[in-house]
């Protein structure tokens, strides 16, 4: 445990306050805010307006008028959420231009430094990550309504027409059901310490049961986004400046460092839920804290992507009692019965996950190099994922990692 961190074993209010987690939506940002006060509101009409100015080949132009403002004004998390979201998407836009592979080496200073600052502020890296796209890029329709996709809609667009809103928003639901389940880790401590197999076969079912409702609403991506699209477009702005041959050197941040540097483009590998309920089910990625492979070394890396805030809240799990080995010492038939069905859930999700990205990325790059002449040199990585992995085997991994996790009858 970090010094002066609360256990989750405490208080179910606790987590919510000091991790940033909400009860309602989790690890999302509740009720993003939509505007930044005047003279940020410069970046938001840019963000606002990023498909229509990078199609009329001004977006650009628009960027390099900006002045360098000071960030002393954006006080409070949720204005910096929303400095880092806006800076996020006008750099990815800046940097990928049309698409068409004219990239930008240099982010000018006058985005460069605040983004740099703003990053810092929040402990996060200077580029557009799930927590920015996913967590904090939406509101809701009608403001006392659910949180379903029909009742919701982004804050900013990348091109691509409805795909992004699509891919975006079904992550994030598919977020907010798993992290019903949260709420139920403190129950499931004080369960193992209070030796209750009872209160412990309860939450874990609320677990599994989060979890499956998770999967079903990942089904909802098939409806609302387009292979081609999301491959051919939206893909392209999510991608990072690491492990990218566009940007090999990385990307020079103009004003803060004199060298490149080398980040990670957004991926379903930096939301935190996942990351949780490997850590609460015991389904290990490393050996004694230490990745076991490039898979867990990956995982390891997407944490320092995540909000700091909720970077701690794993570590604090990661220092709680072992469910795994509670289970496993009771020699409880049904309790292990239902610790299977949470990691069975898991398993699911990522055999989901593998066939998601055969139908997003695999097919569609297939597709697309048979189109190309065999002499042309590949101008992006068609088998990256936008987070610079070598994605089919990282998922397999990490899917299989899962499976060995199952607890075998005797």
């Amino acid at each position: 445990m970090a010094p002066g961190n609360s256990s989750p074993v405490e208080t179910s209010w606790k987590i919510f306050e000091e991790y940033h987690i909400d009860e309602d939506v989790g690890f999302a940002l509740p009720n993003p805010l939509e505007e930044l006060p005047h003279p940020y509101d410069a970046w938001i009409s840019i963000a606002k307006n990023l498909p229509e100015l990078i199609k009329n080949g001004q977006l650009r132009a628009e960027v390099e008028k900006l002045t360098t403002f000071s960030i002393d004004g954006l006080q409070g998390h949720k204005l910096q959420r929303l400095a880092h979201l806006v800076l996020g998407y006008i750099t990815m836009a800046y940097v990928w231009g049309e698409g068409d592979g004219d990239v930008r080496k240099v982010l000018p200073s006058n985005i460069a430094v605040p983004y740099c600052k703003v990053s810092e502020k929040l402990g996060l890296p200077p580029i557009l990550v799930y927590a920015d796209c996913v967590l904090a890029n939406w509101k809701k329709k009608d403001p006392s309504g659910p949180m379903t996709y029909e009742n919701m809609d982004i804050l900013f667009s990348f091109p691509g027409g409805d795909c992004g809103k699509g891919f975006f928003l079904v992550s994030l639901v598919v977020e907010t059901a798993a992290a019903s389940a949260i709420k139920v880790i403190p129950i499931i401590f004080n369960a193992i310490q209070r030796e209750d197999p009872d209160t412990l076969r309860k939450a874990l079912l609320d677990i599994a049961s989060c979890l499956h409702k998770a999967l079903e609403i990942f089904h909802q991506i098939h409806e609302y986004v387009d292979p081609n699209l999301f491959f051919n477009v939206l893909r392209i702005y999510l991608s990072g400046w690491k492990g990218n041959p566009l940007l090999s050197e990385g990307l020079l941040y103009e004003g803060v460092w004199d060298t490149p540097k080398k980040f990670a483009g957004g991926s379903a590998a930096q939301s935190s839920i996942f990351q949780c309920f490997d850590i609460v089910l015991g389904i290990q990625h490393t050996v004694g804290g230490v990745p076991s492979d490039s898979a867990a070394k990956f995982l390891q890396e997407m944490r320092t992507y995540m909000p700091s805030a909720h970077q701690n809240f794993l570590r604090s799990l990661e220092s709680g009692p072992s469910v795994r080995k509670f289970v496993l010492s009771k020699g409880d038939a049904t309790l292990q019965e239902i610790y299977n069905e949470c990691v069975q859930a898991m398993v699911s999700l990522r055999n989901y996950h593998l066939q998601v990205v055969a139908k997003y990325i695999v097919i569609p790059a297939s597709q697309s190099s048979k189109r190309k002449p065999t002499s042309e040199e590949p101008s992006e990585p068609k088998n990256k994922g936008t987070g610079g992995t070598d994605f089919m085997g990282f998922l397999k991994t990490v899917r299989d990692t899962t499976v060995n996790s199952l607890l075998k009858e005797d």
